[in-house]
């Protein structure tokens, strides 16, 4: 089954090696993470050195080699983010799903973790969570954004 989805992708790039980093963005947004298997079978299929999709997979931060949560909350801890408390959110989105930045909940629902910047500086202080961008937070709005999104799952 595993290698059935991992051929679909590599097919809908024409197993294209210029295509590689959106190959390696559609299986991680499938598994939440690049499961070994995919990366060896993408390895074999587009003859890329297993060592060179490593050392595409750990250079960006987008990838992951450890199953991540179905929702990513990124914390922005850039300059403007940071002056305005984003460190006081992290530590309070922490107790409140009960993990550390960068850890996945056990139910693997939620994965938190921290960004440099994200560019919307005027906004601060700044969470994604997936792709949906909330600005202007404290501690109170963080948790509510994530308290309803628990309850109804």
């Amino acid at each position: 089954m595993l290698h059935e989805k991992i051929a679909s992708i590599v097919d809908k790039y024409e197993a294209d090696r210029e295509a590689l980093i959106m190959i390696l963005q559609d299986v991680q947004d499938t598994y939440h993470y690049l499961p070994e298997d995919a990366l060896r079978y993408i390895s074999e299929r587009m003859d890329i050195p297993l060592t060179q999709l490593y050392a595409v997979a750990t250079f960006y931060k987008a990838f992951s080699l450890t199953p991540e949560g179905e929702h990513t909350i990124r914390v922005c801890c850039g300059t403007a983010c940071h002056v305005k408390g984003s460190d006081r959110i992290v530590s309070c989105l922490e107790r409140e799903l009960h993990i550390k930045e960068g850890g996945t909940t056990l139910d693997k629902k939620y994965t938190l973790k921290t960004v440099r910047c994200v560019g919307a500086c005027s906004l601060a202080p700044i969470v994604l969570i997936d792709d949906e961008v909330h600005g202007r937070l404290n501690q109170d709005k963080a948790v509510r954004l994530v308290r309803p999104k628990k309850n109804k799952e």
